[in-house]
């Protein structure tokens, strides 16, 4: 036995005997030990963490947390609750599938063939809000055109954005809105032009009426008109065997929203479930139905919920599947991941990086399908070269670098995901009915049920930001006062608008008689059709020179009026405390200096620093700067100092024995010079806040403070 061993007291036999040499310590067993340990605090309000899932999560997981969890001893490929396939990312990896958001046909063409030349492995089509609309860009707003994607009009747009792409290789998936039908003709046509057979097409081409209200407000045409169109599109594909997604169930617009994991996918869910009955009532089984069917989930940052939520997505996806009557070997499930905005910043946007590696990895974990990382300056810039390339190498690194494509549900087994993953699916599964006891997702989006859970949780996220609860690096915490903004490279909205305008009102008028005949004599038969064969009479109409805002005015001549209703809040997490850096901008151009803040630092460092460091990133991340110093010995030289630098606000940093002494001097000695001054203590020793506002403190900053309500009303007063 060696010298360490018997200092430890542990005896070791000629065999390990792991179980006899160390015997199972028991749950009660342990957090006996762990409550001597916090020495009197509360083990709930220390070691359990509650998340805006309505989920506590513990301090520890065993093997009874997941003993009566069925599915967790079948294999990947046996179940669908564990993935389709048996070998996992083995046999086929996740797509890239990186966004190219460029309004422009040819600047989307070369940034495509670029990135699809450096690792992209499909293409990703995001249509802008006029074509989503089927209204022609010189019929629609400027607002609407290339605003979210790529325009599309006709033909030769297409063709521009497609030049020398070939659609055999990649796959190509396509966000059309609330109705596919309009630009599967456009493409239809595209493909007869180019001798391309439909048939070889990979991908999807989504419609999603109810992700598109949920995010704008609004249907031009009712939603039994939608679906009447999707369903067509449906048969369409079945008809012609192509192996294409037509259904999109796209709830990342609640991700970017604030929604929670829960959330998220109990809205995926009942989307679901009514697109499922919607088109089996229009003659489509529900198996193909079922298959027509690809979800978009965001990524948020919570590492491990995004894995068990994504784990969860194949459970849920399998129970109703089930009560479709579809076999356990045809439960297929596709999911495209995308990384949230909600949690992307303008300030220190490098940071930004990060925070995609991460919710990347735990798509990759929870065994997505495809997936677009953002580049990190999406949310306020037009990604260039550099930040595609970026975003798109973070997916290529966790592929070819960290081999994550050879793994086959890594998460499973695990005590923690396990049954973290059972907790969100049976927390979603509760939600999932209770959407449906209102009438299903439409009836649920219609009374605004939907939008005010996702408001109660993003007004809590916001909460917990507002108070620092919840970090963001770089914004409220950890702020770089000497950050340089990006450069903008946004398109100018008026410009482009009338450069696609000029250039459709040529097209119009640059076909010959004959051929403008021809068109209007198809669209006629469009407006009197509502069988599948309408996409072929389309195509033709496209072919001869119509538009995608023709084709939709025809198909949508004789349908129900449109609805609005109260759009979701998409706004970022970090908007509070970029208003209040954009404020700062705004104060330093107008005066030549940022709003100041003169730091009364009291005694030696050793008294002062810790609150004074903590005062000093306090307020940074409001965009104040701090006029710091090495410390006053008296209350007068604080005064004279204070005054002297004619800062609107005084911060005192010292420690709780010293205020009750050192507060009444230094507020007197401001107050009565210039009663203007805003003074802040640093700290909240309870027993004195009453006798410090008395004295004249405004302020108190202190760990748990509602950050952003000092800051912007500090900021307010400078105004």
């Amino acid at each position: 036995m060696s010298g360490d061993a018997k200092a430890s007291g542990v005896k070791l036999g000629e065999k390990a005997d792991l179980g006899k040499d160390f015997a199972p310590v028991s749950f009660e067993e342990w957090k006996k030990v762990v409550e001597a340990d916090l020495k009197g605090a509360e083990y709930d309000k220390k070691l359990l963490t509650k998340t805006y899932e309505g989920i506590t999560l513990q301090p520890i997981y065993t093997r009874k947390d997941i003993e009566n969890l069925s599915y967790v001893n079948t294999a990947p490929g046996n179940s669908s609750r564990r993935g389709a396939k048996s070998s996992g990312y083995a046999a086929k990896g996740w797509e890239i599938n990186q966004e190219i958001v460029t309004g422009d046909a040819e600047e989307f063409n070369e940034a495509l063939t670029s990135d699809l030349n450096r690792g992209q492995t499909s293409i990703n089509i995001q249509l802008d809000t006029a074509t989503k609309m089927g209204k022609d860009a010189d019929y629609a707003t400027p607002a609407e055109v290339g605003d979210k994607g790529l325009s599309i009009s006709a033909i030769k747009s297409i063709s521009r954005a497609l030049k020398g792409i070939d659609l055999n290789k990649y796959p190509i998936n396509v966000n059309a809105g609330f109705s596919a039908l309009p630009f599967v003709t456009v493409l239809n046509a595209y493909l007869q032009k180019n001798n391309i057979p439909v048939s070889s097409l990979k991908g999807s081409i989504e419609s999603d009426p109810l992700g598109f209200i949920a995010e704008n407000g609004k249907l031009p045409v009712s939603f039994k008109s939608v679906i009447d169109e999707a369903a067509l599109v449906t048969k369409w594909v079945i008809d012609n065997k192509i192996c294409m997604k037509t259904t999109g169930v796209n709830v990342s617009v609640y991700n970017n929203a604030g929604a929670s994991a829960v959330q998220e996918l109990a809205f995926a869910m009942a989307t679901a479930v009514l697109y499922l009955n919607e088109l089996t009532e229009r003659g489509i089984s529900a198996k193909q139905a079922a298959q027509s069917i690809r979800f978009t989930f965001g990524i948020g940052t919570n590492y491990f919920m995004e894995i068990a939520k994504f784990r969860a997505a194949k459970i849920l996806w399998s129970n109703i599947l089930e009560a479709f009557g579809i076999e356990e070997d045809e439960r297929e499930i596709e999911i495209h991941a995308k990384s949230s905005t909600y949690f992307q910043t303008e300030l220190d946007p490098y940071v930004n990086m990060l925070r995609t590696t991460t919710q990347a990895f735990s798509a990759v974990v929870g065994g997505v399908d495809s997936m677009h990382t953002n580049p990190f300056d999406e949310v306020f810039n037009a990604p260039d070269t550099f930040s595609r390339r970026i975003a798109r190498n973070t997916q290529i690194i966790l592929k070819e670098e960290t081999h994550l494509d050879r793994l086959i549900d890594p998460a499973g087994g695990s005590y923690f995901i396990e049954k973290l993953t059972d907790d969100v699916a049976v927390q979603s599964w509760k939600l999932f009915q209770q959407i449906e006891e209102k009438g299903g997702m439409f009836e649920a989006l219609i009374s605004g049920f939907i939008q005010g859970l996702v408001k109660e949780t993003a007004e809590s996220r916001k909460k917990d930001y507002s108070k620092r609860k919840s970090v963001l690096v770089g914004t409220n915490m950890y702020a770089n006062m000497k950050e340089e903004k990006i450069p903008s490279r946004k398109t100018d909205p008026q410009a482009f608008f009338k450069k696609r305008s000029e250039y459709l009102q040529k097209f119009r008028v640059s076909g010959n008689q004959e051929k403008n005949s021809g068109i209007l004599e198809k669209m006629q038969q469009l407006v009197n059709d509502n069988s599948a064969d309408v996409i072929n009479t389309a195509t033709s109409a496209i072919l001869e020179g119509a538009t995608i805002g023709e084709i939709s005015s025809a198909v949508r001549a004789a349908a129900e009026p449109g609805i609005n209703i109260s759009p979701l809040e998409i706004k970022r997490g970090s908007e509070l405390f970029e208003e209040l850096r954009n404020a700062s901008d705004a104060f330093l151009a107008k005066t030549g200096k940022r709003p100041q803040i003169f730091m009364a630092n009291m005694g030696p460092v050793k008294q002062f620093k810790a609150r004074a460091d903590f005062a000093q990133g306090f307020f940074e991340t409001g965009g104040f700067e701090m006029l710091n110093n090495k410390g006053f010995k008296t209350p007068e030289e604080a005064v004279k100092a204070a005054l002297d630098s004619n800062a609107p606000i005084v911060i005192i940093c010292s420690t709780d024995d010293t205020y009750p002494e050192l507060v009444p001097a230094i507020a007197s000695g401001i107050k009565s010079a210039n009663p203007s001054v805003q003074l802040v203590l640093a700290g909240f020793p309870k027993e004195q806040v009453e006798a410090h506002k008395a004295s004249g403190i405004d302020e108190f900053i202190f760990l748990g403070a509602d950050a952003y309500q000092i800051l912007s009303g500090l900021m307010n007063k400078l105004k």
